[in-house]
């Protein structure tokens, strides 16, 4: 692998009609930091877009990425502080796509994992690799550096998580 190639990696599977995928981080910061940025209206603007969340059961999510995606509109399902946050990344008539957070508590800082519950259809590789790049600009803001969405990780998320599904679908 050369310098500028970057790790990437989750957990893709196929069950009941639908694809389930993990994506996890491990982060130098303590679990109240990450979720903070995870609900936090002004942080959320900083890693994944400008809007608004409710951060209590049956509270709002509402996210605006302009040009570059659908606006997301929905409620959250489960809210616990510092440990869990689900809601669906749709809007209005759209398919549900539950997405679910979780931190553990780890040494000196916190365990994230994304798990992400897709319709099995071609836009799979794409979600994962967006979240993939949303992530690390998460890691990016969590040490208070913005930065913009990163294509070239983007592009080579979409191909390992094509190749993933790929494998999966053959399984």
């Amino acid at each position: 692998m050369s310098g500028d190639e970057a790790i990437i990696s989750g957990q893709v599977r196929c069950e009941a009609g639908r694809v389930r995928v993990q994506l996890e981080r491990e982060i130098d910061h303590p679990p109240e930091a990450v979720w903070r940025m995870l609900t936090d209206s002004v942080c959320l603007a900083d890693w994944l877009a400008p809007g608004t969340l409710d951060a209590r059961n049956g509270g709002r999510v509402q996210l605006d990425f302009g040009n570059s995606g659908m606006p997301i509109d929905c409620r959250i399902t489960e809210c616990r502080p510092n440990r869990r946050l689900a809601y669906s990344w749709s809007s209005g008539d759209a398919p549900e796509r539950p997405l679910i957070w979780e931190l553990a508590s780890e040494d000196n800082g916190t365990r994230l994992s994304l798990t992400l519950l897709l319709p099995q259809d071609e836009l799979v590789p794409i979600a994962c690799a967006g979240w993939d790049a949303h992530l690390e600009m998460l890691l990016a803001a969590l040490e208070g550096i913005r930065i913009h969405f990163p294509a070239s990780r983007f592009r080579q998320a979409r191909e390992v998580f094509q190749g993933l599904l790929e494998e999966e679908l053959a399984a």
